[in-house]
């Protein structure tokens, strides 16, 4: 008879206990179609006495994760505590050191440590998988290392923070604030503890960089993913972009260029009519494109108790059946350095100045932008206060390096009152 796989989960919060309650709810349905039964040996978390809803009585319980993933009774170590140094990391290392396979929602421990995580465990011939880490329910991890594994991937693009998605998509629904629907979504337990890990962009960050090191074969590097949040973002953006047919979104694009691997995690406009730009509330998408298969979007759940369970219970189903593959889709040593690159490809700008009230200020705009290469596709001045008048500018296509030139160029016009927001218009 088959062994049974025997799991240890370290961390009993939302996706902990998600996966307690499907262990115990389909044991049936997960050992028909792994070929084994799936048990639960032992359990960790700070506090032992909490009424979590679940009973746990059957399990052994450790207060320290470290001495769980140790457990002889131990064969596959569930991570979901979080945090990407600490308990997480010594709890991993200990359960490769062990000898268990690892299956982890933590992305920020394999944004930062994954590379030496990945060589660590496949030298000793264990398995890291972290579908969880990643767009919640949404199997992307596994579309790219198994679905489109014979593609050459040329572009990974998404929204990959529900709780960012949510604040964007209720500004403009309810016309209300940044601030006004950041201390809503607070309030309501949508964002982290620490809420600039949602709206800075790094959460989404670190999913980013770990689907580039699978797509393109590459180290992962999160230093190197260019973030910028969405705190800038006006509602007075959302409306103006909404008039001219676009929506915002924090948008993750990452692809390989002649200079680079270019990462980047900041807002950006995209067509009203796109996948994207229909995409509402705290609900993920992922956009792959290929060179066989050509684009394929995925949709669902960026987060919650039932969805990132659902994803770590497919990784230990993988397991349980056999299915072995490297952490980043191939051999961890195999993987490159890649150089950094800022974005190079062209693309369309929105601008939103608040000009003064004074005769040649567009003038004066105008030939700033032009001497920087820049020529202009649309203009709107909408109704103003003096002494100063909302602009809106979209650029025809430019690079990055060139818009920076022009705003730098703004400053001694005269004309700009404060900082203009520029936002990338992206091509989906």
């Amino acid at each position: 008879m088959t062994h049974p796989l025997r799991l240890g989960i370290a961390g009993l919060g939302t996706v902990g206990l998600g996966v307690v309650r499907i262990v115990q709810k389909h044991a049936d349905l997960l050992q028909a179609r792994s070929g084994r039964a799936i048990t639960i040996s032992a359990v960790s978390a700070r506090s032992r006495d909490k009424d979590r809803g679940v009973d746990l009585s059957g399990y052994a319980w450790e207060d320290d994760p470290v001495a769980l993933a140790r457990r002889d009774d131990v064969d596959l170590f569930i991570e979901v505590m979080g945090g990407h140094d600490g308990p997480a990391k010594d709890a991993t290392e200990a359960a490769i050191a062990a000898g268990k396979d690892v299956v982890s929602a933590n992305k920020a421990l394999l944004a930062v440590h994954g590379q030496a995580l990945a060589e660590t465990a496949e030298a000793a011939d264990r398995v890291i998988r972290f579908e969880a880490a990643v767009a919640g329910g949404i199997p992307v991890v596994k579309a790219l290392t198994e679905g489109l594994a014979a593609n050459e991937i040329t572009r990974i693009m998404g929204v990959m923070n529900g709780s960012c998605n949510y604040i964007l998509t209720r500004m403009e629904s309810a016309g209300l604030t940044y601030q006004e629907v950041f201390d809503e979504a607070n309030a309501l337990g949508y964002l982290e503890a620490d809420p600039e890990l949602d709206v800075g962009g790094i959460d989404a960050g670190h999913k980013l960089a770990l689907l580039s090191a699978i797509a393109f074969g590459t180290q992962v590097d999160f230093d190197a993913v260019q973030l910028e949040g969405i705190g800038a973002v006006s509602i007075e953006d959302i409306r103006q972009a909404a008039d001219m047919g676009f929506k915002i979104k924090l948008l993750g694009v990452a692809q390989m260029t002649g200079r680079g691997l270019e990462q980047r995690m900041s807002p950006c406009l995209v067509p009203d009519t796109s996948p994207l730009g229909q995409l509402q509330g705290g609900t993920n998408m992922v956009v792959l494109e290929g060179d066989s298969v050509g684009q394929i979007v995925l949709r669902g759940p960026g987060a919650g108790e039932g969805p990132t369970a659902s994803a770590v219970m497919g990784d230990v189903m993988d397991i349980a059946r056999g299915l072995r593959i490297s952490t980043f889709g191939q051999p961890a040593t195999s993987l490159r350095r890649a150089r950094p690159a800022r974005a190079a490809v062209p693309a369309p700008y929105y601008l939103r100045l608040q000009l003064l009230d004074k005769p040649g200020a567009l003038a004066k705009v105008a030939r700033a932008l032009g001497d920087a290469g820049i020529s202009i596709d649309r203009m709107r001045q909408y109704g103003h206060a003096a002494p100063t008048a909302p602009v809106l500018i979209v650029t025809h296509k430019t690079t990055r390096t060139a818009l920076d030139e022009a705003l730098d160029a703004f400053k001694d016009t005269g004309v700009v009152s404060g900082d203009p927001v520029a936002i990338r218009i992206e091509a989906v």
